[in-house]
């Protein structure tokens, strides 16, 4: 068995909010509840009775509903459990039948003078906003909205950069039981129609622009493009974040659908008290979109409890947030990390709001807001962490860290090399989780803990309630080889459906047929002995040589160790030999500024590959590119890049933050060969 990086102490383990969970209100149910006594039991005692599990962590998290004098506020907590796809309004699975509560209520439950959000730009710390000022926009811009005619299921859409207005916007929207449904403001025309045109919202919000790498961005222009193809918005609400000088008459967007400014709605719903329409469980909430980088995105509708609870159980158990925390994950508004950091205000924590590039060139800018504002959980992606480590940084050297208790990575799998960096580099005594899930379920199939020990490579455990499960390929569980990510029984935070899927067949058809009954969620992952997760990519671009099924993260560790290489993209190309059809495994490399790529160097990565896995996984042709195709969300993506390969269309790039990028790999001599 390996060595940990890091474990708990045992003070900390005491002081764990998993550890008071299970002696407060696991403990005291008994029977098989009693015998829990640490994260391992826990888990699966929570996937055998997850009523009884999910009903304690609705306690725990003291979720504000109705109440029943003298009974839960609900009749059943799981209906259905047998079932899992999809959702059916009678046969289930339905959760916390009878429930009625508020999303919004739940996340202002606080409304003293702490504070609630922080916004810092590449400039600095701009803005402060406490809870009681927080309360008083939600309730003036929820007046503005009431008065607009919204009501709840209407849609109120967002256009807007990580600002604090796009949180009052959510949580007004979600007071009356409208839904909220939120762009990155990088997206392009046909991305937002893509996206908003399916969903038809009655108001946008947005901002009249956004700074990134210094440079100002205007969203105006796009933003008339794509309201006069959207019919059934009714007003524009523009937030002057680019113009200081505020919301002008002159500001082109004024000719479209009776825009106001910010300021002016906000007047305009003043005095109005806060208040919150309490509705079913499964109510919804947000709408959610696949990158769509294969096709139309699929909007996922998600429900205001199951959001409410994942997120409180994450938050809360697995997070280790309390309301003393500081908390920043670097998001756009519309990657699902956003609405899980905001979530985070129903512990009453602080959250620090970025909105900005994440490395600028001569500042560490994000370890400076970490320093300055005391941050105690930092999130980030995998690829901003091997960035930070090329560039040379080590943050324990220039940044008072103490502050710092845990650093979480998502967004792809966190190569075992990054751990070392972090631990060598950053500070040596954070907790390092890397988490994983999904807009699909709007939070992790696997995550970290507070009072387990991290190891090299590995996430810390499966998520509580969740019943996750590698399969082969005849469908059999297994640990220690891999295999298909699945979840075998059902979650609160599923979507409770899909838009305009009346049938629930786009629902079936993305989870549930490859294994009847079982949601199959795309990764490639082991289950490791210590009861962990290694995910090896998406096992939609699992490559297969010679029918040897490789995941493409097993390549990416090996060849980003080098310090040339910058990041890496590899796909599989379709080839025929004279023994028939095959495949071939192809690398495609950006190296440090002034870097060629020579023989030399290529005989250095396949020999890195070569030692450090199999013969299989050394590629058989290894091209140098100036630059990588990305989606918004900053996920590389070996779809894409696939399909130009094999003179395929790519069916929506404006799912791409730099679509520009595919031509560098359309049409290459060397593939030829």
């Amino acid at each position: 068995m390996s060595t940990p990086l890091w474990a708990p102490t045992p003070e900390q383990v005491e002081r764990a909010n998993v550890t008071r969970f299970i002696r407060e209100r696991v403990q005291p149910l008994g029977g098989a509840a009693a015998e829990v006594t640490d994260s391992a039991s826990l888990h699966r005692w929570s996937v055998a009775e997850p009523a009884r599990f999910w009903g304690a962590m609705w306690e725990f998290g003291e979720v504000v509903a109705d109440a029943r004098e003298g009974a839960p506020p609900w009749d059943e907590v799981l209906v259905g459990g047998d079932r899992m796809a999809p959702p059916d309004p009678v046969l289930g699975p339905r959760w916390f039948t009878g429930a009625r509560l508020n999303f919004a209520e739940n996340l202002l439950r606080y409304r003293d003078d702490r504070e609630a959000l922080v916004l810092w730009t590449e400039r600095g710390m701009q803005r402060r906003m406490t809870y009681r000022e927080l309360a008083l926009q939600v309730a003036s811009f929820a007046g503005f909205l009431r008065r607009s005619g919204v009501v709840a299921g209407d849609r109120v859409a967002g256009f807007m950069p990580n600002i604090p207005e796009a949180v009052v916007a959510m949580l007004a929207t979600a007071s009356i039981g409208a839904l909220w449904s939120s762009c990155s403001p990088d997206f392009g025309v046909a991305g937002v129609l893509d996206r908003f045109g399916q969903i038809e919202p009655k108001i946008l919000v947005t901002a009249d622009g956004y700074r990134y790498g210094g440079s100002p961005v205007d969203s105006l222009e796009r933003v008339r493009a794509f309201v006069e193809a959207l019919p059934s918005i009714e007003h524009v609400v523009v937030v002057p974040h680019l113009r200081t000088g505020g919301f002008s008459e002159s500001v082109p967007v004024l000719v479209m659908h009776r825009a106001i400014g910010w300021e002016a709605a906000l007047a305009d719903g003043a005095g109005e008290p806060l208040r919150f329409e309490r509705l079913p469980f499964d109510h919804p909430l947000y709408v959610m979109y696949s990158s769509g980088t294969t096709g139309l995105p699929k909007c996922m509708v998600h429900g205001a409890g199951g959001t409410l609870l994942q997120h409180l159980k994450e938050l809360v158990l697995h997070t280790d947030l309390r309301r003393d925390d500081r908390i920043i994950y670097y998001t756009t508004c519309g990657w699902m990390m956003w609405n899980w950091m905001v979530s985070s205000l129903a512990v009453g924590a602080t959250i620090v709001l970025y909105d900005g590039a994440p490395i600028l060139r001569n500042r560490s800018v994000m370890w400076d807001l970490v320093a300055q504002e005391k941050v105690t959980v930092f999130g980030t992606s995998a690829r901003w962490i091997a960035l930070t480590e090329k560039e040379g940084r080590r943050p324990r050297e220039t940044h008072d860290l103490s502050s710092l208790r845990a650093l979480l990575s998502t967004g792809s799998p966190l190569a075992p090399a990054s751990f070392d960096y972090v631990y060598d580099a950053v500070k040596p005594d954070v907790r390092l989780s890397s988490i994983s899930g999904g807009t699909d379920i709007i939070s992790c199939f696997a995550l970290g803990e507070p009072t387990l020990p991290v190891y090299r490579g590995e996430l810390q455990t499966r998520g509580y309630g969740m019943a996750v499960a590698v399969f082969d390929e005849s469908g059999h569980a297994v640990v220690g080889e891999r295999g298909e990510l699945v979840c075998t029984a059902p979650f609160p935070s599923m979507p409770v459906r899909f838009w305009n899927d009346d049938d629930g067949g786009k629902y079936r058809a993305a989870y549930f047929e490859a294994y009847p009954g079982v949601w199959r969620h795309g990764d490639w992952a082991e289950l490791t002995e210590h009861g962990g997760l290694v995910i090896t990519g998406r096992s939609d671009a699992t490559l297969n040589p010679a029918g040897v099924r490789i995941g493409t993260a097993e390549i990416y560790r090996q060849v980003e160790r080098l310090p040339e290489v910058v990041e890496s993209v590899v796909i599989g190309q379709d080839i025929q030999t004279k023994r028939g059809a095959d495949l071939r495994i192809v690398l495609f490399v950006r190296l440090r500024e002034g870097l060629t790529l020579d023989d030399p160097m290529r005989e250095r990565i396949r020999r890195e590959i070569r030692e450090r896995t199999t013969p299989h996984h050394v590629p058989k042709k290894i091209i140098q590119v100036p630059d990588i195709p990305r989606t918004i969300s900053g996920k590389i993506t070996e779809l894409a890049v696939r399909e130009v390969v094999h003179g395929r269309a790519v069916k929506n790039v404006d799912a791409l933050a730099n679509p520009e990028a595919l031509e560098y790999f359309r049409d290459l001599a060397e593939l030829r060969s």
